[in-house]
């Protein structure tokens, strides 16, 4: 009888070893199963669409501004055009002073350098290299990378406008107030637009393709788009035809609000139309490699 209770605790109690039945086996079934809300509960999610946009956004703008070849075409160039304007004859019997005509379809110009042919070019070689493969592994997604391109394309607008407004003012520019106010959401429609149209391009076409068709686009719309000389300085055969394009319907625009202070409404809803069109085409197409 006295042998019999050491036996019983014995088999009652764990060893100093670690076996007996209170173990139950192995090591790994005696510790607890997480609960699937603590596994997931580690795996972070993916930031906001809204703060990814803008990381973004300000990636490209710091990409742009660092780029040689991008600031030439966004501050040279508009410049240069904006002093042949003012010099040369080719704006005389218009109503107002060659300067008060040349700067609203200057500040049209920057927005089609910098959101057309600056981003088309961009993000054709972009494509090429590899890095839109990358970002498409990201949840950024196509919607997300052409609204960080549109904020970085407003971005250095502002930069390209107020260079461009203080060289006007400088050689005797006196845009109306209220023009002023109607000019910056104009503006804003026209990146929008061509920004969408230089994704669509990049988008779709090979980057060697992009650079030749942006930078032919680009001279095209310049030169007869209705975006620099009003359309009664353009040959007949095209005059009819600019205020449908988003060039002529921006310049028109533009200069209805810089220099009459009025809006244009024809223009803005050709210039609505591009938009949403061209965004909407930009993200069906859209090819990431």
């Amino acid at each position: 009888m006295s042998n019999s209770t050491p036996q019983s605790r014995s088999t009652a109690e764990p060893t100093s070893a670690g076996h007996g039945p209170a173990a139950g086996g192995p090591v790994n079934a005696a510790l607890p199963e997480r609960a699937p809300a603590e596994r997931t509960a580690r795996t972070p999610a993916p930031a906001p669409l809204r703060s990814r946009v803008l990381r973004q956004g300000r990636y490209e703008t710091l990409t742009m501004l660092r780029n040689g070849e991008q600031l030439i075409l966004a501050i040279v160039l508009p410049l240069l055009a904006l002093v042949a304007l003012s010099v040369l004859p080719l704006l005389d019997g218009l109503g107002a002073s060659r300067i008060n005509i040349a700067t609203p379809g200057v500040l049209a110009l920057c927005a089609m350098s910098t959101a057309f042919t600056g981003q088309g070019i961009a993000t054709g070689f972009d494509r090429r290299y590899g890095v839109l493969r990358f970002l498409s592994t990201t949840p950024l997604g196509k919607a997300g990378l052409i609204a960080g391109k549109v904020l970085a394309v407003l971005a250095v607008l502002v930069l390209q406008s107020a260079v461009v407004a203080v060289v006007a003012l400088f050689l005797g520019w006196h845009p109306p107030l209220v023009g002023i106010l109607l000019g910056i959401p104009l503006l804003a429609l026209g990146a929008i637009s061509f920004t969408a149209l230089g994704l669509l391009v990049a988008g779709t076409a090979r980057p060697e393709a992009t650079l030749a068709l942006t930078n032919l686009l680009w001279i095209l719309l310049g030169a007869l788009g209705g975006i620099v000389l009003p359309p009664t300085r353009l040959p007949v055969v095209v005059q009819d035809v600019v205020f449908f394009l988003p060039s002529g319907a921006l310049g028109e625009a533009m200069r209805n609000a810089l220099i009459a202070g009025q809006l244009n409404f024809f223009a803005v809803v050709i210039l609505l139309g591009w938009s949403v069109l061209a965004s909407a085409a930009a993200v069906r197409w859209f090819k990431w490699s």
